[in-house]
């Protein structure tokens, strides 16, 4: 690279994301049936859609305030008050990020300082390494159990702590995995993360896509609340991926100190989309329960199958992902997805795109229509016979 002596390091040496280096190659081949993106296959719901045309018809077009449109912070308040139980003020404990991926950015930015540790469970979604790396930040991986159902145990959190840990990553439900925490989990750590006086950084995208009971926030302890920040969007529930609306909720001088990054570098979220996500928080109810229990269908299905074929899956009780054992092969991750798509034309994620922990496993999500899984199950069961 020409430019090696003048690129800042840090950026320099990240390696690129997992997910997408593997489907820039899947793309350059014809056939391919993919189960790897995380985008909901529904249509955005049509009065979402009505409102997102409505504002652009109206001239809505012009920048919000940075914080986003006092409308749709008061939906997003509101939203959580009702389907979670938790009170935000909207004036004070909110902001509208460029979709949850930029709330992440924003949050670990503004918290981590060079030489802080940020203790980040694993297997995980591929941008928080690379977010707390390039704000100068250390990342301290706990290794997610199948056999503890993914969860995030009280041991593993204590063993994790150090005098420079500033944060933990909590992602529940999970993304690779489908793990959830329970009340009840979440209260075996919420007196390590009290007495460590450590920060409670908690992705809730998949809030709603919780299958077994309902989603649980660690917000909810009123004793650690001032110090959890939850970063949240519209994209998965809603299926509204491409309009890019996401929010942080947190204590009001968190929201401040978020806020300077969020105005120098964004601005504001993109109006129409907002004006979408306001009809959405207050009128999508029923749409959230039309896709969830299509996907729970694709779950139950998907797992079943997985199982029948030889493939060892954990029941995922959370997001819409399944993350299969390929350990029975002797295959790496990354040899079994290239191998079946180099054989089958059947585009999977490597389970180590999602860190070390996830050796040994790939991801497949079932976002996708029945139609699409069944091919995908007939290709990986042809698969496994073959290199049986």
């Amino acid at each position: 690279m020409i430019f090696d002596e003048e690129i800042n390091q840090t950026i320099r040496y990240i390696k690129p994301s997992g997910i997408r280096k593997f489907f820039d190659i899947a793309a350059t081949r014809k056939g391919v049936v993919s189960l790897g993106v995380g985008e909901p296959d529904f249509i955005t719901p049509w009065h979402i859609r009505e409102a997102a045309i409505h504002a652009i018809e109206k001239g809505r077009t012009f920048y919000t305030g940075n914080k986003g449109l006092p409308v749709l912070q008061e939906a997003i308040c509101a939203y959580y008050k009702r389907r979670f139980h938790i009170d935000y003020a909207p004036k004070e404990n909110v902001i509208v990020t460029v979709g949850g991926s930029e709330g992440i950015d924003v949050v670990l930015r503004a918290l981590c300082k060079p030489g802080d540790e940020i203790i980040l469970p694993t297997p995980a979604y591929v941008a928080y390494a690379a977010i707390i790396e390039m704000a100068g930040a250390k990342v301290v991986e706990i290794e997610l159990k199948e056999e503890e159902q993914f969860k995030l145990t009280p041991e593993a959190l204590k063993n994790a702590l150090s005098e420079k840990t500033k944060a933990v990553i909590l992602n529940f439900p999970g993304n690779p995995t489908g793990g959830i925490m329970t009340r009840e989990d979440y209260a075996k750590i919420v007196p390590i993360i009290k007495e460590s006086g450590i920060f409670a950084v908690t992705d809730e995208i998949y809030a709603e896509l919780t299958y077994e009971g309902k989603h649980v926030s660690i917000a909810e302890f009123e004793e650690i609340k001032d110090r959890v920040v939850i970063i949240n969007g519209f994209s998965k529930a809603y299926s509204m991926t491409g309009y890019r609306v996401g929010y942080i909720l947190g204590h009001k001088d968190l929201i401040a100190m978020f806020n300077k990054i969020h105005q120098y570098t964004i601005m504001c979220a993109s109006t129409p989309s907002q004006y979408a996500a306001i009809e959405a928080a207050y009128n999508g109810d029923d749409d959230i329960e039309e896709m969830f229990q299509s996907f729970k269908q694709r779950r139950n299905y998907i797992v079943r199958e997985l199982n029948r074929i030889g493939l060892k899956t954990h029941m995922p009780q959370g997001a819409f992902y399944v993350f299969p054992s390929i350990k029975c092969t002797g295959m790496s991750s990354q040899d079994f997805c290239e191998t079946l798509l180099e054989e089958e034309n059947l585009a999977l994620v490597p389970g180590d795109a999602f860190g070390q922990a996830g050796e040994g496993y790939v991801r497949i999500s079932y976002a996708y229509s029945l139609e699409e899984i069944k091919i995908a199950i007939e290709k990986l069961e042809h698969f496994l016979k073959v290199h049986s």
